[in-house]
């Protein structure tokens, strides 16, 4: 792939509220609720005052479970989604408004209309972030029961946004209405769509996933892609694989936005910063937290052991009913062994290990030092921009936005005011041209 020049490319940021983590250090006092309005208003008004693209939530459709129990790092009687961003609508004016919505147990029809909904109510600021599930346990929860087959969901999900999009294409851009028909694998539907082709066209797509399948359908689909990586080299790998796979579905670099989920930590001092990031990865990782986290890799009851001590010294026994509605680790026996070599190597406790192996700041130093980092990440073509995910809620951005953005704008980096009114005009993304 050819790299562009990147000299003094413009940094996007976004916000992420969480729903399912073991990022929120809910013992801290400055926690406040994670299901109140004035909790979402309050993240999504500061990362509007820091002039960021989209404000974004996390959505699970069932509690998950550890041994028959709900897991202790679930929001229990979190609000749906898209009523909490239409309710965000009207107290805000530029921000863009994300929902995590499962294209595994919904309809095309009917989410179309609630996100063609919102996009009128924000003025064209509503966005989907597409997942997609094979769990028979959240699909417990639904009519049909059971779940989609793993080989299935990917293709179900594709096509459900073509759907999504033929609907909304359904009205002309002048706004006449036009019947619809749509005849597929997964979807037979046929009608009249009710809602008009709202300010941007076409929602935006956000698509979370790493995996193959999931780059494929992000390169496909997708306007922006929720990702991790923990280096500058895995960011630019990663970068360079799924902008490489554009052009094949006839679109260019800048059609889609790469932008992983990070955290950010600061102090006067880099040790300061560094002091302050491990006293929250102590919070996260309390001892409890460590042992659950040992028994959903080890697949058993691991209660008698010290979280202070050493680890077990045998290999996990897999067993899918020990946490359910969790995604699975993949080779348990070889990710075991890598905590129990890391464990060796550094005279590491289990919980000690657990907090290394499982790092979550991604930018740890004073507000220049953070700057210069996300800079370079953008400028070496590791990542397009960053969704912040902070350690507190409601109040977790508020030094980012007073010490790092007016870093940013000074280099010239980070917009100083919005330009544009819709989600698309924040990203820079094109209009989508509409398909009649």
């Amino acid at each position: 792939m050819t790299v562009r020049s990147s000299a003094r490319r413009q940094i996007h940021l976004a916000a992420h509220f969480p729903g399912v983590n073991s990022t929120t250090v809910w013992a801290d006092p400055r926690s406040r609720s994670q299901i109140a309005f004035s909790s979402f208003e309050q993240l999504a008004r500061t990362a509007e005052r820091g002039l960021f693209d989209f404000f974004f939530l996390a959505e699970g459709l069932r509690l998950r479970e550890h041994k028959g129990r709900i897991h202790d790092l679930d929001v229990v009687g979190r609000p749906e989604s898209l009523t909490v961003l239409n309710a965000l609508a009207a107290v805000t004016e530029r921000i863009g408004l994300a929902a995590t919505v499962n294209a595994t147990f919904n309809e095309p029809y009917e989410l179309a209309r609630r996100l063609a909904t919102l996009d009128h109510l924000s003025g064209g600021r509503a966005a989907w972030n597409v997942v997609t599930s094979s769990d028979a346990f959240t699909g417990e929860n639904f009519r049909r029961g059971g779940y989609l087959d793993r080989a299935d969901r990917y293709s179900r999900a594709a096509e459900f946004v073509d759907v999504a999009r033929e609907l909304w294409d359904s009205w002309t851009p002048d706004g006449l209405p036009r019947p619809f028909a749509h005849r597929g694998r997964h979807f037979d539907i046929a009608g009249e769509f009710t809602v008009p082709r709202s300010p941007q066209g076409h929602p935006v797509v956000i698509q979370a996933g790493d995996s193959g399948e999931g780059r494929e359908f992000a390169a496909r689909t997708a306007d922006v892609i929720f990702t991790r990586h923990g280096t500058l080299e895995d960011g630019r790998a990663f970068y360079a694989d799924v902008k490489g796979r554009l052009a094949k579905y006839g679109r260019g670099p800048d059609d889609l936005r790469i932008m992983p989920g990070v955290s950010v930590v600061l102090g006067d001092t880099a040790a300061e910063a560094q002091e302050r990031a491990a006293e929250i990865r102590r919070q996260q990782v309390s001892p409890q937290n460590a042992i659950l986290a040992l028994e959903q890799l080890w697949g058993t009851d691991l209660s008698s052991y010290d979280p202070d001590g050493p680890f077990p010294d045998f290999d996990p026994v897999p067993d899918p009913t020990l946490t359910q509605g969790r995604t699975r680790r993949g080779d348990t026996v070889a990710l075991a062994e890598k905590w129990r070599a890391l464990s060796r190597d550094k005279g590491l406790s289990i919980r000690q290990t657990v907090i290394e192996a499982s790092a979550r700041q991604s930018f740890i130093g004073t507000p220049e030092a953070v700057a210069a980092d996300l800079e370079t990440f953008v400028r070496q073509d590791a990542a397009d921009g960053f969704i912040l995910v902070p350690h507190l809620t409601p109040g977790g951005l508020d030094e980012f936005v007073d010490r790092v953005v007016p870093l940013l704008q000074e280099r010239r980096v980070f917009r100083t005011e919005y330009r544009g009114t819709t989600l698309r005009s924040h990203l820079g993304l094109p209009d989508p041209a509409w398909q009649g």
